[in-house]
């Protein structure tokens, strides 16, 4: 034991420097495997990172791959919900038409307004049923409430209609109580007022008197309403007045069309009397 403390004594120095490179390199040998627990853990993070960058940009182009097929579902169904309330539209307007009492509806036809251009000036309408459905020119349209126009050109399948509300339109008209006749025309502006020209100061027309189309037309039936007088204003020898017209053009998607009025008899008679005004 003694031999031990001498030696110990004598070589502390040495002892003391190899526990130290003992604990030093216990030191790095720990150091080295927090190092390698380090670098796996970043390395696993890292990895779980990337798989999870992967999975979510799969997941995006998945989801944009579905998304994509549901509006594609989306607008096929609007599609055919749209068509559907058309239709249904369609059909209401046109059981309105066949059913109002006030019309008798045979030997007319039924269409639909597909284009309009109104304005303070000038207007005019086109109807989804030409010359293929039996349409012509002069034929007069109309609704259940009132005169809407008269055919002016026709295609195959389709007609244009100058409305009442058109510089060019002349009608002639009568009122329901006083009787007194005169010619309804458009001198622009609002598209619910109309003029009615040629009542003599000594017809008694009054105000609210309801305005009807008469025998006297070359096209129009006789009796269709046209609308309500509402503004009599006395000038040199005629009334100015001014009638609310019955038809809504705002709101018009139907009408119908009647039968071209024809009286060869009349027309024989009007083409000779203009003949032989001529001859004079």
């Amino acid at each position: 034991m003694q031999k031990f403390f001498r030696f110990f004594i004598k070589h502390n120095a040495y002892l003391l420097l190899l526990l130290y490179c003992g604990i030093g390199l216990l030191f790095i040998k720990l150091q080295n495997i927090d190092m390698l627990s380090q670098l796996r853990q970043n390395s696993s993070e890292f990895e779980a990172f990337i798989s999870d960058r992967l999975m979510s940009y799969s997941s995006f182009w998945n989801l944009k791959n579905e998304n994509e097929k549901l509006l594609q579902v989306n607008a096929e169904l609007l599609a055919e919900n749209l068509s559907l309330q058309t239709a249904s539209r369609d059909l209401d307007a046109r059981k309105k038409l066949l059913s109002d009492s006030t019309v008798t509806v045979q030997g007319f036809k039924i269409a639909r307004v597909v284009d309009r251009k109104f304005s303070s000036t000038e207007n005019s309408m086109v109807i989804d049923a030409g010359s293929n459905d039996g349409i012509r020119p002069d034929m007069s349209v109309l609704t259940p409430e009132g005169l809407v126009g008269r055919i002016v050109f026709v295609s195959k399948h389709y007609a244009k209609v100058m409305p009442i509300i058109h510089p060019d339109f002349k009608v002639s008209v009568i009122s329901d109580k006083s009787g007194a006749t005169g010619l309804l025309s458009w001198n622009g502006g609002k598209e619910h007022i109309a003029q009615i020209e040629h009542i003599p100061l000594s017809s008694h027309i009054a105000l609210n008197e309801t305005i009807l189309t008469t025998d006297f037309s070359t096209f129009s039936p006789r009796g269709v309403p046209l609308g309500k007088v509402i503004r009599i204003k006395p000038d040199k020898l005629f009334y100015t007045i001014d009638i609310w017209l019955a038809v809504d053009f705002s709101s018009l998607t139907h009408v119908l069309i009647a039968p071209l009025k024809v009286d060869a008899e009349k027309e024989e008679m009007i083409n000779h009397s203009v003949l032989e005004e001529k001859q004079l």
